[in-house]
């Protein structure tokens, strides 16, 4: 009676987060301003969220400038434009409570404007402005530039931070998801001001652009607003998008001696192309196996605190699973022995139903703000070619079925790049190089594992 409850509670949950975007009487759409892809959400409220994406993210520029990215988006905002110092820049923002901001990402950077509808005549010059003549201050970039030092100089003393930076420097090796967008000390010291602000400027071209725009505004004034914003930026040359999938050739193992309360481990394996008929299957299965990872670890084996999988579905994608624990060995023994019991099992019918309808329910919920609908809208365009499947997700869960859930968890997760950062003399890198089998002798799994199809 309590499970029919709970799967009842969840699909009303569900409908009460569907109803707001079934009922919107006007649909989301698209058109091009200029050659640029403008894609337009209707939203019934007051806020306005436009987003200008730049396509590419670490693609963009060399390992020896990572963070020049970021460090060009920050400035477009903190140094101001050739018509506003930057006090003078967020003096008129703060006039209307509005907000100008950017960010870069590993596969796309994005500018974003957030105000009411009513201040958007105020508002859209500043935003104009920012995205075309920024100045790039000298004083003001070093501000910035030191900030990034900073945040990186904190980053490098968190033990998460450390670890998941040792991964993806070991499994992507000379390749672009090596990089990190917020770079390194080394590579943001020599950027200057200038070699910035050139760099922005090679990157500003309208076939590198995507514009997102979630507001109740009709299509004449967004057509007019995209036109002042793109009419002198140059059309620029065709971006063509790499994509590349990371599928390690046997279990590989790097360990770092380090002081610490406790080791670090983190792993890195494959994962589904964006668009790719495994995609949503592969994301449902790592979402199950997240759940049973920190059961066996942590609940039954007291292995961890937080033990944990991700998905990381951009353009070269990847699955983490990460622990910190002081028994490295007991815990790779653990893990061998959940990936043979999955791997053999599979999943339930069970399991798939009731996390396809916990990750609709999540998504919807988040989708509730103007940002987030932006943001997923921009996602899905810039990694699927396909805007639309941010509107159909639920759909699209629904044709996902137990045997696509199974086959996609054996076809991406084999293979395994560990690395180790904590006391080395308590782990054995032999346990962790050896790929585990059906025929492996391993210790019983405490989960009850039955595959009800």
């Amino acid at each position: 009676m309590l499970s029919l409850i709970k799967k009842l509670s969840g699909a009303l949950i569900l409908a009460s987060f569907m109803l707001p975007v079934m009922a919107q009487n006007k649909p989301a759409y698209e058109m091009t301003v200029n050659g640029v892809k403008v894609i337009v959400q209707p939203s019934g409220n007051e806020i306005v969220e436009i987003l200008t994406v730049f396509k590419g993210g670490v693609q963009n520029y060399p390992a020896d400038e990572a963070g020049i990215e970021s460090l060009a988006i920050t400035g477009l905002t903190e140094c101001g434009t050739k018509k506003d110092s930057k006090n003078s820049f967020k003096d008129k923002l703060d006039k209307v409570s509005a907000e100008i901001g950017g960010s870069a990402g590993m596969d796309f950077s994005t500018v974003t404007l957030n105000c009411i509808a009513s201040d958007l005549d105020q508002v859209w010059p500043l935003y104009v402005d920012a995205l075309t003549i920024p100045v790039f201050d000298t004083s003001e970039f070093s501000r910035i530039k030191q900030d990034a030092i900073s945040r990186l100089k904190s980053q490098a003393s968190q033990p998460d931070f450390a670890i998941s930076k040792l991964a993806k420097e070991t499994a992507f090796k000379g390749k672009d998801y090596a990089k990190s967008p917020s770079g390194e000390e080394s590579t943001i010291i020599p950027l200057t001001a200038a070699e910035t602000h050139a760099y922005y400027t090679s990157i500003l071209t309208r076939k590198r652009m995507v514009i997102v725009v979630v507001a109740e505004l009709d299509r004449a004034t967004i057509e007019k607003k995209i036109k002042e914003l793109t009419e002198a930026i140059p059309d620029g040359s065709e971006v063509k998008l790499s994509r590349y999938n990371y599928v390690p050739a046997k279990n590989t193992f790097a360990d770092q001696k380090k002081d610490l309360a406790t080791n670090y481990i983190q792993g890195i394996t494959s994962g589904p192309q964006p668009g790719s008929s495994d995609f949503n299957a592969f994301t449902i299965a790592m979402r199950i196996f997240y759940d049973r990872q920190f059961l066996e670890v942590r609940t039954n084996n007291g292995l961890s605190y937080a033990p944990g999988t991700r998905f990381n579905g951009g353009l070269t994608p990847y699955t983490t699973i990460q622990v910190s624990t002081t028994n490295p060995d007991k815990y790779i023994s653990v893990m061998d022995n959940l990936l043979v019991k999955t791997h053999t099992l599979g999943f339930t019918a069970d399991e798939v139903k009731d996390t396809k309808t916990g990750y609709a329910t999540s998504f919807y919920y988040r989708m509730e703000t103007n940002a987030a609908q932006a943001t997923s809208l921009a996602t899905n365009e810039v990694l699927f070619n396909d805007w639309k499947r941010s509107l159909r997700i639920n759909e699209d869960l629904k044709k996902v079925s137990v045997d696509d859930v199974n086959k996609a968890f054996n076809k991406y997760v084999k293979d395994i790049t560990w690395v180790y950062q904590g006391d080395t003399s308590k782990v054995n890198p032999a346990l962790y190089l050896a790929s585990p089998s059906a025929e492996t002798k391993l210790p019983d799994s405490k989960i009850s594992n039955g595959n009800k199809n």
